[in-house]
């Protein structure tokens, strides 16, 4: 037992102390830990973000952020004033204005009043702006496809309708209702 108690001294400093306890038998298998959904999830944005980034900087754009995908969808539309740029992120105002000055100090974008409304502030993307935003909307799609190749399509659907469960807060599963279904067959 000695043995036992210097080894989760030795578990506890690496963090792990439930999978060693369950490993060395100490705990009983009926309180083994719940399925870590959301680590799980955790685990795949990481991933899917760390793959952009890296596709990204093969093709000279450094300094990916996670948030960058939702925005460059956004604004490679057209300009857009600042309010409806938050409203088409779901974030407030105050947000929006954040992102187009980190946009804008980046060199993606720029700010202007409007010329018929001098207190709306319109976001535009910069040509170097737009160049990115295709790059990001095409490794994304990429990706996409990728993931589609990798299950068939019920499981594509079933994961999509896990995800969507997931969603806890009304804004996010609205926005989440614009998003389509996936394909019944995965393209490419």
């Amino acid at each position: 037992m000695g043995r036992r108690l210097a080894a989760v001294g030795s578990a506890a400093e690496k963090g792990n102390l439930v999978a060693f306890f369950y490993n060395a038998g100490v705990m009983a298998a009926e309180a083994t830990p719940t399925y870590r959904f959301g680590d799980l999830v955790a685990l795949a944005r990481l991933s899917w973000v760390n793959e952009i980034t890296s596709r990204l900087e093969r093709l000279g754009y450094a300094g990916f952020r996670r948030g960058d995908a939702a925005v460059m969808r956004v604004l490679s539309r057209g300009p857009l004033p600042v309010g409806r740029l938050g409203a088409g992120l779901g974030v407030s105002r105050q947000a929006a204005r954040k992102i187009a000055d980190t946009l804008e100090q980046r060199g993606y974008a720029t700010t202007e009043r409007d010329s018929r409304d001098s207190r709306q502030l319109n976001v535009t993307l910069t040509p170097v702006g737009r160049d990115y935003a295709r790059a990001v909307i095409a490794i994304t799609e990429e990706l996409n496809q990728e993931v589609a190749r990798r299950v068939g399509p019920a499981q594509l659907a079933a994961a999509d309708s896990v995800l969507r469960a997931a969603l806890f807060d009304d804004g996010a599963r609205q926005r989440a209702s614009q998003l389509p279904p996936p394909p019944a067959h995965p393209s490419g």
